[in-house]
């Protein structure tokens, strides 16, 4: 089995410069409606986007996603937190230690999808 996640969004180009800039994923696959990253040196962690009104998306699913969001485990989170500083992406909660054991913060992504980037912290 494998589970990929694809995330719908309305500015394809966009969307593919975003995930490349921010977490340095690589392009697998690219078309005008269908854009698949994977992670550098692991190709079978997969990351799609797909065109929001392209027609494999059904028509009331067309809208920015709400009540999920996409975990991105990074090596050092407040390196790619200085990053997004840097895209000047909105900041939703700026690094902090959880009690589960991650340092971690949220931004938004150009689809509207809220991003929780983190690493491991301490003993966790």
């Amino acid at each position: 089995m494998r589970i990929l996640t694809n995330i719908s969004t309305p500015d394809l180009p966009r969307s593919q410069a975003f995930y490349v800039e921010l977490l340095g994923l690589e392009v697998k696959y690219s078309s005008d409606w269908y854009v698949q990253l994977c992670v550098p040196g692991d190709r079978d962690q997969e990351y799609g986007l797909i065109q929001r009104d392209h027609p494999l998306v059904p028509a009331d699913y067309r809208q920015a996603p709400t009540g999920m969001y996409v975990t991105f485990v990074v090596a050092d989170v407040d390196q790619v937190y200085e990053q997004a500083l840097a895209m000047d992406l909105p900041i939703l909660q700026p690094p902090q230690n959880e009690f589960y054991g991650q340092r971690r913060f949220l931004t938004q992504g150009p689809s509207g999808c809220l991003l929780d980037i983190c690493s491991p912290y301490g003993d966790g």
